[in-house]
């Protein structure tokens, strides 16, 4: 027989006691389980696995669900920087349980579930508390892993303020990583046009070509470390630049911590190819 343990594991390490009287577990059996160890009593009515991610739990013994930056990232989403504190999605009637804490509290009015929230209100959540960037990262992640669809992305653009909605409009599928979203934010609002992803011969598939002849490439802080890695950059972009490409390699650090270089370096490559066009 499945035990509550393992139902309560499916819905990701939290449930409520309702939940589990559904599957025939009555309140004597749910106890005995707390007494075993096998759960955790959260609050009355809400219980937890013992390897339940900690903020879930917390944001549980609150009346809602785990959500905002935090929870993207346990949905598997790239998210730029993690929320400060936890974030709680909270239900109409969980004001009760959101007493004496600094969390935060995104309210709706409905009764909230518990656990994870789904990661269409985390998005909608991450836009309100960090922003253009860490939610346009964020969701051009979640449609890379086709963990959205288009039909998804019109429910969150309707959630977000009108002067947003460009975002959603920008945001493609074909993203390889967080840092080229940021990048191509970045110089869409320094009103340079980008091609995304584009496969050169005998070079590979690159990052970003801007005009005929400049190739950008964001290197992740968890892909480029090993020396394997830096010898096949080089030789890619020793082959860009036998076909007449000049290629700007770029790092985390650069790109997050000293974009205006960045963007120095790029106009500058452009107002330098353009001259010997």
């Amino acid at each position: 027989m499945v035990s509550a343990a393992h139902i309560v594991s499916h819905h990701g390490g939290v449930a409520r006691g309702t939940l589990l009287q559904q599957y025939g577990f009555t309140r004597k059996r749910l106890a005995g389980d707390v007494r075993r160890g096998v759960l955790v009593r959260v609050r009355p009515g809400v219980f937890a696995t013992s390897s339940a991610y900690p903020d879930v739990v917390v944001a549980a013994g609150h009346g809602g669900a785990l959500t905002c930056a935090r929870a993207l990232s346990l949905h598997g989403i790239w998210t730029l920087k993690p929320s400060a504190g936890v974030h709680v999605l909270l239900g109409g009637k969980a004001r009760c349980h959101h007493q004496d804490c600094d969390c935060v509290g995104h309210y709706f009015a409905g009764r909230a579930s518990v656990g994870l929230a789904p990661l269409e209100d985390a998005l909608v959540h991450v836009y309100r508390c960090t922003g253009d960037e860490v939610f346009f990262a964020a969701l051009e992640s979640a449609l890379a892993q086709r963990k959205v669809n288009r039909a998804a992305c019109g429910r969150i653009r309707r959630r977000l303020p009108q002067h947003a909605h460009w975002l959603v409009d920008l945001a493609r599928s074909d993203a390889a990583s967080g840092l080229e979203s940021i990048l191509r934010l970045r110089l869409h609002l320094c009103g340079i046009r980008l091609e995304c992803q584009v496969d050169i011969p005998s070079v590979g598939r690159v990052d970003f070509v801007i005009g005929d002849r400049l190739i950008l490439e964001a290197d992740g802080k968890d892909n480029h470390h090993g020396e394997n890695q830096r010898h096949r950059d080089r030789v890619r972009d020793a082959a860009a630049s036998a076909l007449g490409y000049e290629t700007l390699r770029f790092d985390y650090a650069q790109i997050i911590h000293a974009w205006p270089s960045v963007e120095a370096a790029v106009v500058s490559a452009i107002v330098r190819l353009r001259e010997r066009a």
